[in-house]
């Protein structure tokens, strides 16, 4: 089915990306919609555009009544968008020249009864569901007669109700935007149709600016804001509206690295996957370095990549991060990584969203880098920017697409962003660079200022480039000041001499110890040949002093047994124990 029902009113979707959005679901089925816009303001290939998608995806055949151009014209024209228009013209498409005559033109006289007659014919062999009238404006113009234009305008609008043809009608607008002035040709045919849209295409700056608006859509509601647009490759593509809705995305708690494993170690692990980050500082603080950092390690995953640059040529990428050794063209020779060149000055800001999306669904990214992306707010670009910007963020999470970009600031401090763009509001990674110029010297400083689920470092650490690579130091602090460059140089110098200093006293020190303890193992042993000594000299006097014990009671004995006295008897008596 190609229509939706809201409330009462069926809708026939056009399948023009954004504009269904923005009627909440297609045009109303079986009614009038116009669409008025100034000259190559895009009105013709919108309504072929929606009679095509019609025929072609929805099976509802159509036919396309042209006033003002040859139909062989506008199908070569339209032959660029891939359309396949001859194929569709066999059975569901029906281009209806219906150009002013000379005869008619001079005459100024006529209705559209007879050509409203041939079209029935063709609506009832085709099997039209669609219609349209393209550049009505024209014919009704010939009529000198208000209330014949009128006429006309009421034969027209009541043929196709009781056909129940979805149509669209187009003509061209006058006076201000949104609106036709009371004598222009069919500015009546605004209050009759159930659905009015106004196309503005304006130059500013020099780059060229389309939107569209839905002025009016009885029964339903619908996106009342002006909403960019764009003619890319395949026709008409609307931006949309940001709205409030209830959609989700899919969330994840994993995580990629960012390139530089002590940045990951202060994210907490690296950026959660599907995630925006931002890089943010002045021109020469790295930003492109850290987005070429991330590139290399989504491809060392084998995840593809795309990466827009608005400064830099392909080539020049790849040279400059080569000097940091960060080597792009061997993912690039692989296909893992495509790096693409642009400039902002060529087209809108609309376009190169556009653009971006085509490219990233053909790499089939799970990876994107835009540097800088703050590029996209100029010349001209700044009302919008903005805007392409929230919806290519939302574009990316919808697809799960990890973003990092980076964002071009004219303040040296991240609390005043002077960028057009805030999108530093809708990221969900803030990594904010910026130099330290102190003591003739100009030193990379890098801080995380916000990153959304996750604990995340508070510290400011020295951002160090070399031909090795891409390193963070620690934080050195000295008197309160983080110091980085040559005074931390210095400073680690004159730390290191101080711990020289006292390991050079603890060695000595050590020496001394070592000294001591030879003299007091020698001492020791010395007094313990002196205890030797004594103890020997007392167990010899013990020996003496039994052996002598031992004579005199040998002696007392035999004294006693010359007396005749008993032996046993003396010896109890003279030796006591």
């Amino acid at each position: 089915m190609s229509f939706g029902v809201y409330g009462s009113i069926k809708k026939c979707q056009t399948g023009i990306v954004g504009l269904d959005e923005m009627t909440r679901g297609g045009i109303p089925q079986g009614r009038a919609t116009m669409i008025q816009g100034s000259a190559g303001s895009g009105k013709t290939v919108l309504a072929l555009q929606s009679l095509v998608n019609g025929a072609r995806l929805h099976n509802e055949p159509g036919i396309f009544v042209a006033f003002e151009e040859n139909p062989q014209r506008i199908a070569a024209n339209a032959a660029t968008f891939g359309w396949d228009l001859a194929a569709l013209q066999k059975k569901k498409l029906f281009f209806l020249d219906a150009q002013p005559t000379p005869d008619l033109v001079q005459s100024g006289s006529f209705d559209l009864g007879g050509m409203l007659a041939a079209i029935e014919g063709k609506v009832k062999e085709l099997g039209a569901r669609r219609i349209v009238f393209d550049a009505l404006d024209v014919v009704l113009g010939l009529l000198d007669d208000p209330a014949a234009e009128r006429r006309e305008i009421y034969r027209l609008h009541e043929w196709l109700l009781e056909r129940g043809l979805t149509a669209i009608i187009t003509t061209k607008m006058g006076g201000e935007v949104g609106t036709l002035p009371t004598k222009a040709p069919a500015s009546m045919l605004q209050f009759m149709v159930d659905c009015a849209m106004t196309l503005n295409h304006e130059m500013v700056e020099g780059v060229c600016q389309r939107s569209l608006r839905v002025i009016k859509y009885r029964g339903s509601s619908f996106a009342e804001n002006q909403s960019p647009f764009l003619i890319g490759e395949i026709g008409v593509e609307v931006a949309g509206s940001r709205e409030l809705t209830g959609r989700t995305v899919n969330v994840t708690s994993e995580r990629v690295s960012s390139g530089v494993p002590r940045l990951d170690t202060m994210l907490g692990g690296g950026y959660f996957r599907g995630a925006s980050v931002l890089v943010t500082g002045s021109p020469g603080t790295a930003k492109s370095t850290l987005c070429g950092a991330f590139a290399e390690a989504a491809c060392i995953r084998k995840e593809r990549t795309l990466f827009v640059s608005f400064d830099s040529d392909p080539a020049e990428i790849v040279r400059n991060l080569a000097s940091v050794n960060i080597r792009l063209d061997r993912f690039e020779k692989r296909g893992l990584l495509r790096l693409v060149s642009a400039r902002t000055g060529l087209i809108s800001a609309e376009m190169h969203f556009m653009r971006i999306r085509a490219l990233a669904r053909e790499q089939k990214a799970r990876c994107l880098v835009i540097d800088p992306v703050s590029s996209l707010s100029k010349h001209g670009n700044s009302p919008i920017t903005h805007s392409v910007v929230e919806r290519l963020t939302d574009w990316v999470k919808s697809e799960g697409i990890t973003m990092v970009c980076s964002s071009l600031l004219d303040s040296v401090t991240p609390e005043v962003e002077s960028t057009p763009l805030q999108i530093s509001t809708i990221a969900d990674t803030w990594i904010h660079l910026s130099y330290l110029v102190h003591a003739g010297e100009r030193n990379r400083a890098l801080t995380i200022i916000k990153s959304r689920g996750t604990e995340h470092s508070n510290q400011v650490r020295e951002l160090m480039l070399s031909n090795a690579g891409i390193t963070l130091t620690d934080v050195y602090t000295a008197g309160g000041e983080v110091l980085m460059g040559t005074m931390r140089w210095e400073m680690e110098q004159a730390e290191l001499a101080k711990q020289l200093v006292v390991q050079t006293e603890s060695r000595r020190q050590l020496a001394d110890l070592k000294l001591a303890e030879v003299d007091l193992t020698g001492r020791l042993k010395a007094l313990e040949c002196e205890l030797e000594a004594k103890r020997a000299e007392r167990d010899v006097l013990k020996h003496s002093d039994v052996l002598h014990q031992s004579g005199l009671v040998a002696r007392q004995l035999e004294l006693r047994g010359l007396r005749g006295a008993d032996a046993r008897k003396s010896v109890r008596t003279l030796v006591k124990p």
